[in-house]
């Protein structure tokens, strides 16, 4: 099952309490379903559940005669697509009339009339996203969208999820296929729409997968910081060792200064240690950065003109 679905389905089963939120629900779905006119009205869906909702819904607001139809999805193994169809015209009528929406109008817009409230826009916004809505896999990327079929209604769409104060949200606009579409891709802004809607626990997923990839970011981070680290003290090892058998075979170990020629037995002697153990096998003990300092100036003595 998809992220797209597990959200469909935590919404479809969202307990509505007031009958003015069933309403701007079912509007919301219908309003975004294609076609929405005064003669055809008709949702398509994968969801089992928002097809159920749907058809609820409908029955319990305006007693409507409804046709459901399933078939398999020709591109796709094993997903069904269910189409719900209100069969009488009459019937398409009274409801397109039902939500203000009157057949003279050239575009089709959204009647503010239908969402009383708050409330009422959480439950519209629910029904809307139900119908044309979808957000992908957070471990993947952050992006949800609508997918409208008007350009109007694309934007009124986007004007009123601007004005959620709760969510604060910057939706933008694309035109793709023929349609029009709104998305969001900021993860805070995605997870407080899906909460506002009604999907608080697939919200809760999105936070989960942001703090897990988070941490493994992290963990990759160090994990290249340290191995970066070990190549670079490696090639260092590998260069004061080049440098001292150098020495060695020229003009001997014992030609260097009585303090480069300790460091450099102990390096020879010792290829794997850290700088720092070796300068506390000195005695006295020396700091890191003093035995760097004196195995950096046995490679100058090997890589000068003399050796």
């Amino acid at each position: 099952m998809s992220f797209s679905h597990q959200v469909k389905k935590e919404l479809a089963k969202f307990q509505t309490t007031a009958n003015s939120q069933e309403f701007a629900e079912c509007y919301g779905m219908m309003l975004f379903s294609r076609p929405f006119t005064s003669s055809e009205i008709k949702l398509k869906t994968e969801s089992i559940s928002v097809a159920e909702r749907y058809i609820t819904l409908s029955g319990k607001l305006f007693s409507a005669v409804i046709e459901k139809q399933s078939t398999l999805k020709a591109n796709r193994d094993f997903i069904n697509l269910h189409t719900i169809s209100h069969i009488l015209p009459d019937e398409c009528s009274r409801i397109y009339s039902a939500f203000g929406h009157e057949d003279m109008a050239t575009t089709l817009r959204l009647n503010r009339a239908n969402i009383e409230d708050d409330s009422c826009l959480s439950a519209f916004l629910r029904g809307v996203f139900m119908a044309c809505g979808s957000v992908n896999d957070p471990l993947k990327n952050y992006h949800l969208e609508f997918c409208v079929a008007y350009k109007n209604l694309c934007n009124d769409l986007c004007t009123i999820l601007s004005e959620i104060d709760e969510c604060r949200l910057t939706p933008k606009t694309i035109l793709r296929s023929g349609s029009y579409v709104v998305y969001l891709k900021d993860s805070e802004q995605i997870t407080d729409l899906l909460t506002y809607m009604g999907a608080s626990g697939c919200a809760m997923d999105i936070m989960n997968a942001k703090a897990y990839k988070e941490v493994r970011n992290a963990a990759n981070r160090r994990t290249n910081s340290e191995l970066a680290n070990i190549n670079k003290t490696a090639q260092a090892a590998a260069r004061q060792l080049s440098a001292i058998e150098k020495i060695e075979k020229s003009s001997g170990l014992a030609s260097l200064p009585d303090q480069l020629y300790e460091i450099a037995l102990l390096r020879r002697d010792n290829p794997e240690l850290s700088l720092r153990a070796l300068g506390e096998l000195l005695e006295p003990p020396i700091s890191r950065s003093g035995v760097n300092h004196r195995l950096m100036k046995i490679v100058e003595i090997a890589e000068s003109e003399e050796i």
